[in-house]
């Protein structure tokens, strides 16, 4: 069930026409709804593609997705699990406050070590743990 944009190329409004099938849609002249003009073109609309949460999270392993990451660069860090979290979708919601704050942190320029001596609770409430803040090697 194909939907097409067009614009109309008179008055410069955009629109959208359902069609129930591909052929319908070959066989139709639109015209615009707001001034009645047959001079409008198809426009090329945005793709969405489902994919499984497995694929996502292959997706995210692929080495290219590290190439603008800088473990130095406390930015480029959040930047970086930003991105990770967007991929989550529903599931950040369980990544708690203290991942957020922690990302809020890297963005103002503090460093992954800082980070992890005033908020022990991310290394798993000890010393010298893993703080999830900086790419494992």
């Amino acid at each position: 069930m194909p939907i097409y944009e067009y614009k109309c190329l008179d008055c410069g409004r955009k629109f959208s026409l359902y069609f129930q099938t591909f052929s319908d849609a070959a066989d139709v002249r639109p015209t615009c709804p707001e001034c009645g003009s047959a001079n409008v073109v198809k426009m090329i609309s945005r793709v969405a593609v489902m994919k499984s949460e497995e694929a996502r999270l292959e997706e995210l392993a692929d080495p290219s997705n590290f190439a603008g990451l800088d473990e130095n660069d406390p930015k480029s860090l959040a930047k970086f699990m930003k991105k990770m979290t967007a991929e989550l979708g529903e599931d950040a919601a369980d990544l708690g406050d203290e991942f957020y704050e922690a990302i809020d942190r890297l963005e103002a320029g503090q460093s992954p070590e800082e980070i992890e001596k005033e908020m022990p609770e991310l290394a798993g409430g000890g010393e010298g743990g893993d703080t999830g803040l900086e790419p494992s090697t």
